[in-house]
């Protein structure tokens, strides 16, 4: 299917997001959005500087709130009456473009710094890891392809490592949905195409959005593609549809 997704509903949705309007100072972040994600689906959203992309990412994770529209996680958690911690326990992972691992520790450290329910580093590291604790940081590993490297110190891997570990991380939470910014960015061509294999093996297990401007990565991710602009859905469909979506090669891709 390559059309704009009809409104599904909502029961059926991880995330459901519909006519969503946010304004800033009179600017129109995002106007009239509608976004539907289904359990286990991995879908890319693209589209120029200044379409939405992250005010949506903000919506989503309840650092901003919508002037008006519906937004509900897994069917009846309301978005837009939940605050970031709240999204965030309710199952909501968000990576940022640039990593955030602490880098002083080793790899594994870093997962175990990120288990649910144990908050602070001086707290994380003198609490006693669980059998089944040791038994997910492993499984966790072994995805993100860095059980070799569980005792580096993370500072000392290389970019895509971070990535990968930082994804890692998310997992550790356990997240029914990921939100994943830019995860190819500054990453070598081998990287890249592992982290889109990466992304396909997470989409197994939970929903995943991924923000990209890498057009090739996006392609390999071989995942329904969302194009948004001036705040809203221009297009819909598979990768080989948007590319050849007239207004999609007006405003975003060129010819």
């Amino acid at each position: 299917m390559n059309a704009i997704a009809a409104a599904p509903e909502v029961s059926d949705t991880v995330l459901y997001l519909q006519n969503i309007h946010v304004a800033f100072d009179g600017f129109k972040a995002l106007n009239n959005l509608s976004l539907y994600v289904t359990r286990n689906e991995l879908r890319a959203v693209i589209g120029p500087n200044g379409a939405g992309k992250t005010t949506m990412m903000d919506v989503i994770t309840g650092k901003t709130k919508p002037d008006q529209g519906q937004a509900f996680f897994m069917g009846n958690f309301d978005l837009k009456r939940s605050n970031e911690a709240e999204i965030a326990n309710k199952g909501i992972g968000r990576k940022f473009q640039k990593p955030t691992v602490f880098e002083q520790h080793t790899v594994y450290e870093n997962l175990e710094l990120a288990l649910s329910g144990v908050r602070g580093v001086m707290r994380a590291l003198i609490y006693s890891l669980t059998k089944a604790n040791r038994a997910r940081i492993d499984e966790v590993l072994e995805i993100i392809a860095l059980t070799e490297h569980r005792h580096q110190v993370a500072g000392s891997l290389s970019h895509g490592q971070k990535q990968w570990l930082e994804i890692g991380m998310l997992l550790m939470q356990d997240p029914e949905l990921l939100l994943v910014d830019e995860p190819a960015a500054g990453m070598t061509d081998a990287e890249t195409e592992a982290t889109a294999v990466l992304l396909k093996e997470i989409a197994k297990d939970h929903s995943v959005v991924v923000v990209e401007h890498d057009m090739g990565f996006v392609h390999s991710l071989d995942c329904r593609v969302t194009v948004l602009h001036d705040g809203t859905v221009l297009a819909e469909g598979s990768m080989d549809f948007v590319q050849n979506d007239e207004r999609v090669i007006e405003v975003y891709l060129g010819r």
